[in-house]
C-alpha cells in the first residue's frame, strides 16, 4: 500500500500523432499522445490519460457511435479494444500491417479498417458475448495503392474509401442489386478526403493538390434494391442479431471491384456525375491539403493545409467562410464535434491541440507541449502546480489537478536547465544556458528579476533558500557557484574553490547550508551565516552528478558516476550508508550500439535523486525506462517502475532483433543509400536532444528529473513521452488496520444508532472503508463535534485529519469538514508538534484541499457578486428610466388635464 504508485496522468504531450475523436456528446476531445490516448473534457476543463499503453505510437483510433468503445492501432498494426467507461482493455488483436484509418458505422454494428489496398469490414464488438472481439465480414479490394480515408452513409448502408491511387470507390455494406462497388476519378492527387451528403449518396471528394469534387447520385438511399430473396432477407436479419450458426459466420466474403467497368456492368445500376468542381487557392507545391473534416448537418467544410491554415467553407456552394492561420507548420488532424460548434486541430510538428469555435471566432482549447525534451520540475510547496523547463528555452506551468498549462514564459533563449518554486508558492526561478537565472511572478505572469554574473557563463543548476531571499546558481564552464538576492537582484558573491563544472546545488531546508556538487569527485557544504565560508568537503570515489538534502536536513544524498549512492551526515561530515545502483538501472539497448545492454548499463548511472515526503525512502532514475524505489535504512530496492513500454522509442529493446539483423552487420549501421530503401538513417554524431536535419531520428528514453509531491501522494518524472505522474490508487476500499472479529459494518452502525460517536468512528477507522467512514463522521452532530474531537485517541487524529484531506477534495459539506479541521488542530495540535516531521506531506495535503476549495469558492463568490451589482445596476438604470417617463407623463398630463391629476406610485421603490 506505501508504494502502490499507479499511473495517473501525462502532462506536457497534448497531441503526437493520428486522427482527433470528438465524444458523441461533443464535450470531449480524444488525442494520442504516443503510445497512450488523452481525453480532454472542455465542458469541465479537466484532461486525463487513461492508463493502459500499446506497443509502438498509435496512428489512427476508431471511436463508436455512443462513444463506450475505441479501437485503436499503433503503427506495426497491433490493436487494442478499449472501453472508455470503464477505462480498461477489452480484447487484443493484430492486423499484420499498418493501418490507416478506422471508422465505425453509425448504427454501431459494423467498423471498417483500411490497410495497403484493402478495406476490410468487421462486426463491431459489444452486441453479443464472444470470444473473438474481431470477426471479419468482408473484404473489398479495389484500389491499386494505399487507402487513405473512409466515410459513411447516415443509415450505415454503404461507405466510401479514398486511395493514393486518386479514384474513390463507394462500396455497399449490404448486398444491394443495383450497387456493388462504384469507381469514381477526376483527382490528379491523392484522395484526402470523402465525405457523403447527409441522408444521400451524394459525394465529395477532396485531393492533395487542393481539388473539391462534387457527385451527384442518380439513387437515393431508399432506393438501393436488395439483392437477396427474402428467406435469405430473414437469414440475415438473423445474423445480424447474433441468432446464425457460428459456421455461416465464418465465411468471408470478398468483393473485387474494376476500375474501369463495363457500361453493361451499370445497366440500370447506381451512376454517379460530376457536378461541379472547386479549387482552393493555393500557394505553391507546399501548401498542399493535408486534413479535411465535413459536417454533414449544417453542411460544414474544414480544410487544412501544410502551411498551417485551415479553411472553413459552406458546400455545396463553396462559400468561403473563415481563412486562418494557426501554425507555421502542417495541419494533420481535423474534427468536428456533433453539434458543428467546435472545431479540433491536430499539428504533430510543434505538438499542438487546438480547439475553436468558428462561430464566435475564439479559443475553447488551446495547449502545446515542450517542442524538445523536458530537462526539470518542480512542485509548488501546497502540490497543486507544477512547473516543467525544456530544451526549447520555455518554462511552463500545469495544473497537477487537471492536467492544463495555464501560464508560459518565453523570455529565456536558450535550453531551461533547472526550475524551482520559492517557499511562498508565487514565485517560479529558472536557469538557463543562455547565461541567466530569472525570477517569474505567478500573480501578474511577467518576468520581475533577471540575474546575471560578471560574464557570460552557462548555468546547470539551481536552488532558492527557504526564506526566498537567497538564489544561487551553478555553471559548467567556469566552475562556480554564483550567489543573489532575490530583493535587489544585485550579485552578492562567487562561491570558488571546485574544480571541475558544477553538476548540482541543493539548500538545507532547516539550516543557512548550500551543497554544492561538481565533477571534481567532491561535495562542499558552505555556511551562509558565515559569509559563505567552507563548512566541510566531502570527497567520493567518482564524479559527483546530483545531490539533494532530506526534507528535515538531516541527511545529504549523493549520486554519483560509478552508480552510487552514498548518504552523509551533514553536521559530522560521516557517510552513513550506501546503495550500489548499477545492477538495477537495467538499460535497453540502442540502435547502432555494438554492445549488448547488459554491459552498456555497467556504465550508466543515476542523474536524478528525490527523498520521498517522509524521507524514509528515496526516488532515482536516470538513462533507462526505469524509476527506482530504495529504503535508506535498509538500503535495499523497494520497487521498480518502468516508466515506458513505446518501443517506437530508442533503448527500450533489452535484447537484440534478429529481424534487423544483416549479413552485413546491423540494419541501423547502414547507409542510407546503399540498400533497398528500407534501411534506418543514422543520426548526426552526438546528436542526444534532437535532430534538426530532414534525416530520420528516433528519441531515446530516459528520466531527467524526478520530484516528489510535498503530500507524499504523487511523484512526477520528466520523460522523453512527456511529464509523468504516479499518485496512489485512491480506489482501494479494504485496509484494515487493528482488526478484529467483532468489528463489522452492522457493530459500527449499531454503535453509532446509539449515539456512542467515538467509538463508531474509532471502529470505522480500524475496518477502513472509506464509504462507512464517510457515514460515521457525517452523522456526527455539529453541536457534538467538539467533544468528540476531545475524546478521540491520539493515534486515530492523524487519521482523522488525512481523511479530512482526501474529503474536503470532493464533499459538498465543507462547513462541516472544516469545522472537523479547525477543532483537530485546536485541540490536538500541541501533541502534533512533536512528530511534525512525519506528519508533513498529511499537513501539505490537508492545507492543498483546503486551498483548493477557497479558490472555488471565492471564484465563485466573486461572480456572485459582479452579477448582484450587474442586476443592481441594470435595475436602478431602469428606474430611473421608468421615473423620467412617469415625470413626462406627469407634465403632458398637467398640460392636457389638470383636474384629473392623480398622484403616482413610486415604481423604483418595488424594484
Amino acid at each position: 500500500m506505501r508504494f502502490a504508485y499507479k499511473f495517473s496522468n501525462l502532462l506536457g504531450t497534448v497531441y503526437c500523432h493520428g486522427n482527433l475523436n470528438f465524444t458523441p456528446d461533443g464535450n470531449s476531445v480524444i488525442s494520442p499522445v504516443g503510445n497512450r490516448i488523452t481525453v480532454f473534457d472542455l465542458k469541465n476543463n479537466k484532461s486525463e490519460t487513461l492508463p493502459f499503453a500499446i506497443c509502438h505510437n498509435i496512428t489512427c483510433v476508431g471511436l463508436s457511435s455512443d462513444g463506450n468503445l475505441a479501437v485503436l492501432v499503433d503503427e506495426e498494426g497491433a490493436a487494442l479494444l478499449i472501453s472508455l467507461l470503464s477505462k480498461s482493455v477489452l480484447h487484443q488483436f493484430h492486423f499484420h500491417k499498418p493501418v490507416h484509418s478506422v471508422t465505425f458505422s453509425p448504427d454501431g454494428r459494423k467498423f471498417v479498417i483500411t490497410k495497403d489496398n484493402v478495406a476490410l469490414m468487421y462486426h463491431a464488438p459489444g452486441r453479443r458475448r464472444e470470444f473473438n472481439a474481431f470477426v471479419l465480414d468482408k473484404s473489398y479490394y479495389g484500389p491499386y495503392d494505399e487507402t487513405t480515408c473512409i466515410d459513411w452513409t447516415d443509415d450505415s448502408k454503404c461507405f466510401a474509401i479514398g486511395s493514393k491511387d486518386m479514384s474513390t470507390w463507394v462500396f455497399g455494406a449490404q448486398r444491394w442489386a443495383n450497387l456493388v462497388y462504384y469507381s469514381l476519378g477526376g483527382h490528379k492527387n491523392c484522395i484526402v478526403g470523402c465525405f457523403f451528403e447527409a441522408n444521400s449518396l451524394n459525394l465529395y471528394t477532396i485531393s492533395r493538390d487542393g481539388v473539391l469534387c462534387v457527385w451527384k447520385c442518380d439513387t437515393e438511399l431508399a432506393g438501393l434494391k436488395s439483392r437477396l430473396p427474402k428467406k435469405e432477407i430473414a437469414v440475415q436479419k438473423l445474423v445480424s442479431e447474433g441468432e446464425q450458426d457460428e459456421e455461416e459466420e465464418s465465411k468471408v466474403e470478398e468483393i473485387h471491384g474494376k476500375a474501369n467497368p463495363n457500361q453493361q456492368e451499370h445497366g440500370g445500376k447506381v451512376k454517379y456525375s460530376r457536378t461541379a468542381k472547386y479549387f482552393f487557392n493555393k500557394e505553391g507545391d507546399f501548401n498542399n491539403v493535408t486534413a479535411a473534416a465535413y459536417h454533414k448537418k449544417i453542411h460544414l467544410l474544414v480544410t487544412g493545409f501544410a502551411s498551417g491554415i485551415f479553411h472553413l467553407h459552406e458546400l455545396p456552394d463553396f462559400n468561403l467562410i473563415h481563412s486562418l492561420s494557426i501554425s507555421d507548420q502542417y495541419i494533420a488532424s481535423i474534427a468536428i464535434n456533433s453539434t458543428g460548434d467546435w472545431i479540433a486541430f491536430g499539428c504533430s510538428g510543434p505538438g499542438l491541440l487546438l480547439v475553436w469555435e468558428w462561430q464566435s471566432e475564439s479559443y475553447v482549447l488551446k495547449q502545446q507541449g515542450h517542442f524538445n525534451n523536458m530537462m526539470s520540475l518542480a512542485y509548488s510547496p501546497d502540490g497543486q502546480h507544477l512547473v516543467t523547463g525544456g530544451d526549447d528555452g520555455k518554462v511552463k506551468v500545469w495544473n497537477a489537478s487537471n492536467g492544463f498549462c495555464f501560464v508560459t514564459f518565453t523570455e529565456h533563449t536558450s535550453s531551461i536547465t533547472a526550475v524551482t518554486f520559492t517557499s511562498n508558492g508565487f514565485v517560479v526561478v529558472s536557469a538557463s544556458l543562455d547565461g541567466t537565472v530569472r525570477a517569474f511572478d505567478l500573480h501578474r505572469y511577467r518576468n520581475f528579476r533577471t540575474f546575471t554574473a560578471q560574464r557570460l557563463v552557462q548555468f546547470s543548476c539551481l536552488a532558492v533558500d527557504f526564506s526566498g531571499e537567497i538564489v544561487c546558481a551553478g555553471s559548467q564552464d567556469a566552475f562556480d557557484v554564483y550567489v543573489w538576492s532575490m530583493q535587489t537582484g544585485h550579485l552578492l558573491d562567487v562561491l570558488a574553490g571546485h574544480e571541475g563544472p558544477i553538476s548540482s546545488i541543493s539548500f538545507s531546508p532547516s539550516k543557512t547550508i548550500l551543497a554544492t556538487a561538481s565533477w571534481d569527485k567532491k561535495v562542499r557544504l558552505w555556511n551562509m551565516s558565515e559569509s559563505w565560508r567552507t563548512r566541510e568537503t566531502l570527497s567520493l570515489t567518482s564524479d559527483v552528478l546530483a545531490v539533494v538534502f532530506r526534507p528535515d536536513g538531516r541527511e545529504l544524498a549523493v549520486s554519483t558516476l560509478d552508480g552510487q549512492m552514498t548518504f552523509w551526515d551533514p553536521e559530522t561530515a560521516s557517510q552513513t550508508g550506501c546503495i550500489e545502483g548499477r545492477h538495477d538501472i537495467q538499460m535497453g539497448r540502442r540502435q547502432l550500439d555494438k554492445i549488448t545492454a547488459k554491459q552498456a548499463a555497467k556504465g550508466k548511472s543515476f542523474t536524478s535523486l528525490c527523498y520521498s515526503a517522509d524521507g524514509q525512502s528515496i526516488l532515482v532514475g536516470g538513462s533507462s525506462k526505469y524509476v527506482c524505489i530504495y529504503s535508506i535504512e535498509e538500503q535495499i530496492l523497494l520497487k521498480k517502475f518502468e516508466i515506458s513500454c513505446n518501443l517506437s522509442l530508442d533503448a527500450m529493446e533489452e535484447y537484440l532483433d534478429r529481424r534487423k539483423m544483416t549479413e552485413f552487420g546491423s540494419l541501423a549501421l547502414l547507409d542510407e543509400g546503399a540498400g533497398d530503401g528500407n534501411t534506418i538513417d543514422l543520426a548526426l554524431p552526438g546528436v542526444k536532444r534532437g535532430d534538426m536535419s530532414s534525416r530520420y531520428f528516433k528519441p531515446e528514453i530516459r528520466v531527467t528529473c524526478l520530484r516528489f509531491s510535498p503530500t507524499g501522494r504523487s511523484w512526477a518524472a520528466t520523460t522523453t513521452e512527456g511529464l509523468l505522474i504516479y499518485s496512489l490508487d485512491s480506489t482501494v476500499i479494504f485496509d484494515p488496520f487493528e482488526l478484529d472479529l467483532d468489528i463489522t459494518t452492522s457493530n459500527v452502525r449499531k454503535v453509532l444508532w446509539r449515539k456512542e460517536f467515538t467509538a463508531a468512528i474509532v471502529m470505522a477507522f480500524r475496518l477502513n472503508e472509506k464509504n462507512l467512514i464517510k457515514e460515521v463522521l457525517e452523522h456526527v452532530p455539529c453541536n457534538e463535534i467538539d467533544v468528540v474531537c476531545s475524546s478521540l485517541p491520539e493515534l486515530y487524529v492523524e487519521k482523522v485529519l488525512q481523511f479530512l484531506a482526501s474529503a474536503l477534495e470532493t464533499s459538498q459539506h465543507l462547513e462541516f469538514y472544516l469545522t472537523w479541521t479547525q477543532r483537530l488542530l485546536l485541540l490536538h495540535g500541541q501533541k502534533l508538534k512533536t512528530r511534525s516531521e512525519t506528519l508533513l506531506p498529511m499537513i501539505q495535503s490537508l492545507q492543498k484541499s483546503i486551498q483548493s476549495r477557497f479558490e472555488d469558492v471565492s471564484k465563485l463568490c466573486d461572480w456572485n457578486r459582479y452579477n448582484l451589482k450587474y442586476a443592481l445596476a441594470i435595475s436602478q438604470q431602469r428606474g430611473l428610466k421608468r421615473s423620467v417617463e412617469s415625470s413626462i407623463s406627469d407634465e403632458d398630463s398637467d398640460t392636457m388635464e389638470p383636474c384629473n391629476k392623480q398622484p403616482m406610485e413610486d415604481e423604483t421603490m418595488h424594484i
